[in-house]
């Protein structure tokens, strides 16, 4: 018997590069729920921003944000990671020693950029309505640090090893799509914050699956009962899951229309 469902959402949930969750979803979600099983939406992404996404049923699921670094429940945290100040600074100094890039710097209120690139703003507050705030220089920031993430438009060919060359024995450092390059502190990841919500929720992890199709997914693919990566995944993430499938609606489907089981394979 299933009783939660985690779903990464860029590639994944939102497939082709889509900005908006298709209506059919969203009462998926409620039939789910209907029958006791929890939707987690599982993203690198802002907690505000994918609290619009789901506008429908934003208070009926829970919700890992910024790659496992925040999870939020019924509206409290149930776990954050943190970066150490000093070593979010290095980052940063690194991100601009790099040159062509930009550095988002997330905390629990907003984002923050010291970007003065117009088409990589609009893209953070117009495109994926983050909370936003373009600040002189990131280094001022005085919250605390929950993920750093660099952005190249042209790609992570360079930025991956020039990145990890310099701080993959000290933090982790996450390919995240095909052109950001993320910093989780050691204890933040979508795998580890499943965990911690599941314990709060008292839901063994066998009893769930989960979806995704990036790097940073393959911990909570590990830690479900059954992972999927989606057809599209990049290379080798499919060798972390039990199952691959071209569509997360159609399996939610499946569930839905089976009373909450999955047909074996």
């Amino acid at each position: 018997m299933i009783r939660y469902i985690a779903s990464d959402l860029d590639g994944t949930l939102l497939a082709d590069g889509a900005q908006s969750i298709a209506p059919e979803i969203f009462d998926l979600i409620l039939k789910l729920r209907e029958q006791g099983i929890r939707f987690i939406a599982a993203s690198g992404r802002q907690y505000h921003s994918i609290r619009r996404l789901f506008g429908p049923v934003k208070d009926m699921i829970s919700y890992i944000t910024e790659n496992g670094s925040l999870c939020i429940h019924e509206g409290e945290v149930v776990s954050r990671g943190l970066i150490g100040r000093e070593l979010g600074l290095e980052i940063i100094g690194a991100g601009r020693e790099y040159g062509d890039c930009h550095t988002l710097l997330s905390c629990e209120s907003r984002h923050y950029t010291d970007s003065r690139n117009n088409a990589f703003v609009h893209h953070m507050r117009d495109v994926l309505h983050n909370d936003i705030a373009v600040v002189d220089d990131l280094c001022q920031v005085e919250e605390p640090f929950l993920k750093l993430a660099i952005c190249d438009f042209q790609g992570t060919q360079k930025l991956d090893p020039f990145l990890k060359e310099r701080f993959s024995d000290r933090i982790r450092v996450v390919t995240a799509g095909k052109e950001w390059v993320d910093f989780l502190a050691p204890d933040a990841d979508k795998g580890k914050a499943l965990g911690m919500l599941l314990a709060r929720l008292g839901i063994p992890a066998k009893e769930g699956i989960a979806f995704g199709d990036q790097y940073n997914d393959i911990e909570m693919l590990r830690f479900a009962g059954i992972g999927y990566a989606m057809k599209t995944a990049a290379p080798g993430v499919a060798d972390y899951a039990d199952r691959v499938t071209e569509s997360v609606a159609n399996v939610l489907r499946e569930i839905v229309e089976t009373g909450g089981t999955l047909k074996a394979v």
